[in-house]
């Protein structure tokens, strides 16, 4: 193993990753810090530093993750319930990246709390807090109907889908490619991979005017995803927004897909 790919042992995921923040932590924003996040002028971090082989391991462990995920939902769905099966999927990604790649998930952005900069805490405030207002009054009337067993069975195991889809596409596909290829080749080729690929082809059979806006809005939000990773290096950022996103238009619409 090559000096890129030595990691130190840690005490677990749940001390590695630092979060949630503290509770009673104090947290003041200069008008500048509140609103650099939002045109993604973050402290920019070092580029993906790992060796060859951690990232032809990335790539493998997304295959795994995803070829599990297919798997799992045509064999083990509606059996397996969904609170229960998509952060099974979620904790099958987390430990690839451990085991198989050998990495920290520190590595692929998944950083403490403490490391996190003034821009990223602030941006994550206002977005987080934005969503649960916006969201909300969009589709109240149906949210309002699913009741604490329908937000139990819908909305929650959504969360995690969504942070599952931002490990596997942006934590280990995008981080490999851009690696090998650059920044804009990298981004583009996993948004590719993340709008037509396996998450998404279902789409493919359905008709022109459903597919080609459902393809269009789902790129252009895999493309920001993909440059608010890079911008930021902070996995979290991307991984929060598409669950709330996610939890969201799935409860509000009644439209499941994973």
């Amino acid at each position: 193993m090559d000096g890129a790919d030595r990691i130190e042992a840690t005490g677990g995921v749940a001390c590695n990753l630092g979060w949630p923040p503290r509770v009673g932590s104090r947290m003041s924003f200069s008008p500048s810090t509140l609103l650099r996040g939002h045109v993604l002028l973050f402290d920019r971090r070092p580029a993906p530093d790992h060796g060859s082989r951690s990232g032809a391991s990335l790539l493998v462990a997304a295959v795994i993750s995803e070829a599990v995920r297919i798997g799992a939902v045509r064999w083990l769905y509606p059996t397996l319930p969904l609170w229960l099966l998509l952060p099974l999927l979620l904790a099958l990604a987390l430990f690839l990246v451990r085991a198989l790649a050998g990495l920290e998930l520190s590595r692929i952005g998944l950083l403490r709390w403490s490391e996190w900069s003034a821009v990223e805490k602030a941006y994550l405030v206002q977005v987080v807090v934005l969503a649960n207002v916006v969201f909300p009054l969009v589709f109240g009337a149906r949210l309002a109907r699913l009741g604490w067993t329908g937000i139990g069975s819908e909305f929650v195991p959504y969360l995690f889908f969504g942070f599952y889809q931002e490990v596997v596409y942006r934590g280990m596909v995008q981080r490999e490619l851009v690696r090998r290829w650059g920044a804009a080749a990298g981004i583009l080729v996993a948004n590719v991979l993340y709008t037509f690929g396996p998450l998404h082809w279902g789409y493919f059979r359905s008709s022109a005017g459903t597919a080609l806006p459902m393809f269009a809005a789902i790129f252009v939000m895999g493309l920001f995803f993909g440059v608010l990773y890079r911008r930021s290096g902070n996995l979290w950022l991307p991984a929060i927004f598409h669950a709330i996103g996610n939890a969201y238009m799935v409860a509000g619409t009644g439209s499941q897909r994973f």
